[in-house]
């Protein structure tokens, strides 16, 4: 198999061997690694109940991340050009995926979303793939209309015109979280695609008002925009998964009650090993453990905005804004996760990046870390770049990364 990929190098297989940013690599299996610890603690008692088998969950688990190996190292032989072409179809397919969804006897209802179109032995969640997808057609987007978009209204605007429609069809699933990362990855995506400071700050006026009227049109949303400010008022009603949440914290204190002997998921926490994984890790690990995780998030997100400035800097724009529209999904699934958590913002079914099960969210997240190697691989040797010619001999002798 190798031979036949070897006239096509990548960051897997060239002259120089395996030739990776280890520190982005590390980082993220440092957090796989860690996910895989929590989720087999936090699922264990719920698992030994429902499957009679407290390891079950660990198992699905290690499929997922096995799965999520193959799809980063799938994306990294993918030359990042092949992306940018595919831009348009992707666009359509994440339309197609979130229409999919909607229609009764595809899409699968839990507690009350139509979230996932089931298959036999696993869910597919269309929003995770979209999100994706949107960010790889808009940074073609601000590529080929770079000057319409920073000279002009109508370049401005006419990524809403793809971006409304995919918004509101997340809602009506309903999936506000995802709704809300997706459209701050894509105002950051134009913000540094050179959109002017004062079309930037109108968008962002727009987007308050938008959430207002969101939050105002449904009822159970004013409901938990109201609750989490105080969940004790409703501690067993609808304050009742914050207060928990905030109990493991609490527990946990400065150095946890020690792996594995969380109380809070023995049936108190809902959803202990998706969306508030976090809460047990803290319960678990104290604020140490906490800190430690934080500081590997900032770690890699911070690594992923790197990687797309050096792009810019090789004048490879296209895989510049895609490295910083991946690495701001990654950033506010991450602060609405740790948000929602904590009690600073209300509660929201998002997924904490690497960490919380769920085989959708993972695969995702590692081929996105396969995206951003193959882009800070091209970036160092200039494969791609308007400048420089690719030729083969260009990787035949090892070279330091110089970063």
């Amino acid at each position: 198999m190798f031979g036949i990929l070897k006239p096509y190098p990548s960051p897997l297989i060239s002259g120089r061997g395996i030739d990776l940013d280890f520190p982005l690599l590390a980082g993220c299996l440092a957090l796989l690694g860690l996910g895989l610890v929590m989720i087999t603690s936090a699922s264990s008692e719920v698992a030994a109940v429902q499957s009679g088998n407290p390891l079950y969950h660990m198992f699905r688990h290690l499929v997922y991340v096995f799965l999520g190996l193959v799809a980063c190292g799938a994306t990294m032989m993918v030359p990042i050009a092949t992306w940018q072409r595919m831009g348009f179809t992707m666009l359509l397919g994440a339309f197609g995926l979130l229409v999919l969804v909607l229609v009764p006897g595809i899409g699968r209802e839990v507690n009350g979303s139509m979230r996932w179109i089931g298959f036999s032995f696993f869910n597919v969640q269309p929003s995770e793939i979209a999100k994706v997808f949107v960010v790889i057609y808009l940074a073609g987007y601000l590529v080929r209309r770079q000057t319409e978009v920073r000279e002009t209204w109508m370049g401005f605007f006419k990524p809403f015109i793809v971006l409304l429609p995919m918004a509101a069809l997340l809602l009506m699933e309903p999936d506000f979280g995802a709704t809300v990362v997706m459209m701050g990855a894509a105002a950051a995506m134009l913000f540094l695609g050179g959109v002017g400071l004062f079309r930037f700050s109108l968008m962002v006026v727009l987007a308050v008002l938008a959430v207002f009227v969101l939050v105002q049109a449904q009822p159970y949303r004013m409901a938990r925009l109201i609750t989490f400010t105080d969940p004790w008022s409703d501690q067993f009603g609808s304050g009742y998964q914050l207060t928990q949440a905030l109990i493991a914290f609490g527990r946990g204190e400065w150095l946890g009650v020690g792996l594995g002997n969380s109380v809070q998921k023995q049936f108190y926490l809902p959803e202990a090993h998706t969306d508030f994984v976090f809460s047990v890790l803290a319960e678990e690990l104290g604020v140490v453990g906490s800190l430690v995780t934080i500081a590997l998030f900032v770690f890699v997100t911070v690594r992923a905005l790197y990687i797309g400035l050096w792009a810019e800097k090789a004048k490879q724009f296209f895989a510049a804004y895609m490295a910083f529209g991946l690495a701001f999904l990654w950033i506010g699934q991450f602060l609405i996760n740790i948000g929602v958590n904590v009690g600073l913002l209300p509660t929201k079914g998002l997924t904490l990046p690497f960490l919380s099960y769920g085989g959708s969210s993972l695969v995702i997240c590692c081929a996105c870390v396969g995206l951003l190697l193959r882009i800070e691989w091209e970036s160092r040797t200039h494969l791609g770049s308007e400048e420089h010619e690719f030729k083969e001999s260009d990787f035949a002798e090892e070279t330091s990364h110089g970063r």
